[in-house]
């Protein structure tokens, strides 16, 4: 009876001490600017918005809680309207630490209206060994809307000597445009991690690795993104199909995957990066 009380009290303070967070948005064109129109804040996760644009706006995501815990929930709505243009980013890094009990949730609702563009360019997210987090991106493109997205996944900080030997990592994607599924695809990397990261069939020991989504797209644009090819420090692989593109990444270091991603990106883009990533 003792121990099951004991168990309880600790189960209670473990759920009370978890971090719970949401941000939803959305951003309009006003006399040929983009500004923010209305904004939901609640618990840890903010928004910020440094500087106002000419054609386009930027923001920040920040998460106050300092890193993501087993438990925790996240959740985050962006809708770009008619004409509006945003650029999104994170303030630093996303770190996901070690969970001896339930796995962090990540919920990520992105839309866009016809003539709307939005690039989603956050900095990598850090799992630490035996982290458990889910993650869900649902985007829905109108047909003529326009897409720049990448998402970066670094396992162990290889600078500090760690590395990732179990843990759970879950990403769903779903990408809709004009109302049609164009892309679908779940990544489950569940227990012995590291042995899964060292199959040649999976990363062949590569502890980096990242997908960028261009939309919309066509083979000319590949063979653009490919002329770098010479100069990538590590695996990239870049195709098209269904109106969209799509550049994929694994590296033995985070470096190398950020400076292929940069170049990359840069070409797609045409414009500069978010200053935060150099900075």
């Amino acid at each position: 009876m003792m121990q099951t009380e004991t168990n309880g009290a600790q189960s209670a303070v473990f759920d009370g001490n978890r971090a719970q967070g949401t941000v939803a948005f959305d951003v309009r064109a006003v006399d040929g600017a983009t500004r923010r129109g209305e904004l939901h804040e609640s618990g840890s996760l903010r928004v910020r918005f440094p500087s106002p644009e000419q054609q386009g706006l930027s923001a920040v995501l920040v998460n106050t809680a300092g890193g993501v815990a087993g438990g925790d929930r996240f959740g985050i709505g962006i809708a770009v309207g008619e004409g509006a243009r945003l650029t999104l980013t994170t303030a630093a890094a996303e770190k996901i630490y070690r969970s001896h009990g339930p796995a962090a949730q990540i919920d990520i609702a992105l839309s866009v209206a016809d003539g709307g563009h939005l690039a989603w360019l956050p900095q990598e997210t850090i799992l630490f060994d035996q982290a458990r987090v889910e993650r869900r991106i649902d985007i829905d493109l109108a047909a003529g809307a326009s897409l720049l997205l990448c998402e970066s996944v670094i396992f162990g900080r290889s600078a500090m000597g760690e590395t990732v030997r179990t843990g759970r990592f879950v990403d769903r994607w779903r990408l809709r445009l004009g109302g049609k599924l164009v892309f679908a695809e779940t990544v489950r990397l569940d227990g012995d991690i590291g042995a899964l990261l060292d199959r040649p069939a999976v990363a062949k020991g590569g502890v980096a690795i990242g997908t960028a989504l261009i939309a919309p797209s066509d083979a000319a644009l590949v063979e653009r993104l490919r002329a770098d090819a010479d100069s990538f420090g590590a695996e990239v692989g870049i195709t098209a199909w269904n109106g969209i593109a799509m550049a994929r990444f694994c590296a033995q270091d985070a470096a190398k995957l950020r400076a292929d991603m940069v170049a990359v990106l840069r070409r797609a883009a045409g414009r500069a990066l978010p200053r935060l990533w150099f900075s």
